[in-house]
């Protein structure tokens, strides 16, 4: 969701983009919860009827609309510049040229995670930690939320990845190894922005099946999918696509799933 904003801070309608999406069950990431307010998956919960589970994955600051925003959706190569709009900066403080810039001092100080919100009955959550990377600025976890599917527990792990250049590839064995221990057999979709192409992450999770193959970033011109949907167990893929750009620097995917048929 990149926080609900636009890389130069300018806002758009996340709950309008999980309408257009209308899932019974909902990954997000980059869920900003402001303090001492209601976070951005907890206002679409309450206008849409979802049970919301989140888990923070840094603390930092959201900055409003740049002075200086033009038509694209930021300032090219500024990422964690000073004209940027997220500073996560719990982990690994910025340095002095970011600190001292009027943008980073008035900005809303919250938190950045990741959400799973269902309108299914929710049986039971549990978030494990995957440890932080030296070069990140947030750590990384995998939200596990297990709902009941028409009688049929599913486990819907939601999760965001960090990249390919921190050294991603230890915390996708710990995944790996976490995704084994907690859920050892039955039906599971692990879905999120994997900062990796699909290849590799298949090596990682054998087992688990690809839903969709469709390019997902950036947004206005995609080029990679690094957003994936994976799942396992007796689930069936009945149509999967990505949707129009809504607003973040990724474009929306959309999986639909059903139970597999049972063998004679």
């Amino acid at each position: 969701m990149h926080a609900g904003v636009d890389g130069w801070g300018r806002p758009y309608d996340v709950i309008a983009a999980c309408r257009r999406i209308d899932a019974d069950v909902l990954v997000l990431e980059e869920n900003w919860a402001p303090d001492g307010g209601a976070s951005i998956s907890e206002q679409v919960g309450n206008a849409m009827g979802y049970a919301v589970v989140e888990h923070h994955l840094a603390g930092g600051r959201l900055a409003g609309p740049h002075p200086d925003a033009d038509e694209h959706w930021m300032r090219s190569f500024d990422w964690r510049g000073k004209s940027h709009a997220i500073y996560l900066d719990s982990e690994r403080p910025f340095g002095a040229r970011v600190r001292s810039s009027r943008r980073f001092d008035t900005a809303q100080r919250g938190h950045w995670g990741v959400a799973v919100l269902t309108r299914l009955p929710l049986v039971s959550s549990r978030a494990f930690e995957l440890g932080r990377l030296a070069r990140d600025r947030a750590r990384r976890a995998a939200l596990a939320v297990t709902i009941d599917a028409g009688g049929t527990h599913v486990t819907v792990i939601g999760t965001h990845m960090s990249h390919i250049t921190y050294g991603a590839p230890r915390q996708y064995l710990a995944l790996a190894r976490g995704i084994r221990a907690l859920l050892p057999e039955g039906p599971a979709v692990l879905a999120g922005d994997m900062n990796l192409w699909g290849p590799p992450v298949s090596l990682f999770f054998p087992r688990w099946r690809r839903a969709l193959r469709h390019k997902t970033w950036p947004a206005w011109r995609p080029h990679s999918q690094v957003d994936h949907v994976l799942v396992r167990g007796s689930l069936r893929v009945v149509a999967a696509d990505a949707l129009a750009a809504a607003g973040s620097d990724h474009l929306p995917i959309v999986v639909t799933l059903a139970p597999a048929p049972q063998s004679s």
